[in-house]
Order: C-alpha cells, then structure tokens, then sequence
C-alpha cells in the first residue's frame, strides 16, 4: 500500500508491504501558504499539491497498490477544504481525508512507539511532540495510557503571523505558555518528530536536505545546546546557502521552527530529546495494516 500525508508545509508518500517499508518521497508544497490571512488554501498551493502528486506517481509504484491518504491542520481550518480536496481529486485522482487532531495524534505515537522499540529504545513514560506546519500536537505516555492535546500553531502558520522580530518572540512565547499548561508536570523522556528537528539532527550531523538520511536521524539523541548552535549558524546564512540544508520553501520557517522546538525544551525542562523520522505517513500505513489484519481475524 502507500501512505499519504498532506501536511500544512509538506506532503509525505511512503510504500509498505505490512512487514518492510519501500521507497519514500516528500515535497514541500506550502498548503497552508496565506491560510493566516485568507482562510483558503491558495491557488499557487492547490497547484504545488497535484504536481508533487504527480511526482511521486513517477518515482513510486503505484499499479494495484491501496492508497490511504489522510490530510491535517490547513485542511481542517481552510473555509475552501471542500473544494480543494475536490479538485485534488478531480486532476490527480487521490482522494483525501480530513482527520481530527486526535486521530493525528494516534497516529503518529503510532509510529513512533513502533520505530522506538526497533531501535530497541525503552521509553515508558515520555511526552512526544509534532510540530507541523499549521499545528503541534503533544502527546503524554505514561503507564501505558496516552492523553493528547493539540496547539494551533505550527511553523508556517506561526511564521506569517508575524510582521516583526519582536512578534515573533511574543509567539514563541505564547506558545511556550501552550505547552507548560498542557504539561505543568512532565515527566520521562522527550521525544520530537517531524521536518524541523530532523532537520535540525540532520545539520548537526553533517547531513543537508539531499543527502538527508532518516536512518541516522532515528534515534538520535538531540540536545538542546545543538538547537542553539544550529539556530545561530542557520540564520547567518544567506536564503541560498540554507535552502541548501532546509530545502526549497523552508528557506526562512526553519528559523520559526527551531525557537519552536527550543521552547519545547525549556517549557519541559528538558536538555536532550529523542528524535524519530517516523510520523503521520507511516503512522498511516501501519494503522492500514493493523485494521486489515483485525478484519481478517473476524
């Protein structure tokens, strides 16, 4: 089969069989692009999206495949969604679901509980965060029992929500705030996934967006100093040079991104985390798999 996540910046396509994932391919497509002023997913993005499907039909295979593709936040905020998803549908022949933000939540613990115990990595109590595009959502484990929440800020829609440095303090701020109140008490290990602190892990290793190796990202243990160092490095370059290291489209969110994830740590009081590649997309495809074998039991 072949998972599908659209995300509010990026757009994930994986292959698995239910035992052995195949090849992968992502695009920065923006969706949730002007959505802080407009409300509406734009024209420009709606395009982005159907050409990074077309795509990813050339480099995957899709003959006699089931296709699950699940989108997020821009979506569920988006007054067009509708007739977005419409016209996806209608030029590229995906349709796509809304999901709410726990089930996205779900799904990505999903993911990530199965990539930890791969790696062999024993995490019985920890509290897990998604930093999307348009939103965040934490997750709590402890005991063997999961409790979610989701913020309405992610890196794109934080990012044109300000006109000044200044602004964008006062959010990180605000969102900082989010997270010591959904969590005044954490506890055990923190664990970050999606594209900013991969990105971040990949820069610290040497790794830039071409020769991105989420092998040697999962796992890896983040610490907060290395966000710090990554920070200032990044923002000394010129837009050229970091698209060189973020990719295409991320050239100036990178930046929001990481004093995101930075005030993850210091809202929880953490100096290192744990970073996983594995997210929605593949949250996905093991949900498929899972389901199909619940079925097949009955």
């Amino acid at each position: 089969m072949i998972a599908i996540d659209l995300g509010s910046n990026t757009i994930r396509f994986v292959e698995f069989d239910g035992y052995e994932w195949g090849r992968s391919f992502e695009k920065i497509v923006r969706t949730a692009e002007g959505l802080n002023e407009s409300g509406l997913i734009g024209e420009n993005a709606q395009r982005r999206i159907v050409e990074a499907i077309a795509e990813a039909r050339e480099r995957l295979e899709w003959e006699n495949r089931s296709i699950v593709a699940y989108t997020t936040a821009a979506m569920r905020r988006a007054r067009n969604a509708s007739d977005v998803l419409a016209r996806i549908e209608r030029e590229s022949g995906l349709r796509f679901e809304i999901i709410d933000p726990m089930r996205e939540a779900s799904l990505t613990l999903l993911a990530v509980q199965y990539r930890l115990k791969k790696l062999g990595i024993g995490a019985e109590a920890f509290v897990l965060a998604d930093i999307g595009g348009g939103s965040t959502e934490l997750i709590r484990v402890e005991g063997g029992k999961s409790n979610a929440l989701s913020i309405e800020k992610g890196i794109v829609t934080l990012s044109e929500s300000v006109r000044r440095a200044a602004e964008l303090g006062e959010k990180i701020a605000e969102f900082a705030a989010c997270v010591r109140n959904a969590f005044p008490d954490p506890s055990g290990t923190l664990v970050l996934t999606a594209g900013t602190p991969t990105t971040i892990a990949a820069y610290v290793n040497g790794m830039d967006y071409e020769t991105y190796d989420p092998a040697r990202i999962n796992g890896y243990v983040l610490s907060l100093r290395e966000c710090y160092r990554a920070y200032d490095e990044l923002l000394a370059m010129d837009e050229d040079r970091r698209t060189r290291y973020v990719g295409v489209g991320r050239e100036n969110l990178i930046i929001a991104g990481i004093l995101m994830v930075t005030a993850l740590y210091e809202a929880l009081g953490h100096e290192e985390a744990i970073v996983v590649d594995d997210g929605l997309r593949e949250g996905i495809a093991l949900d498929y798999f899972n389901r199909k074998s619940d079925t097949s039991a009955l």
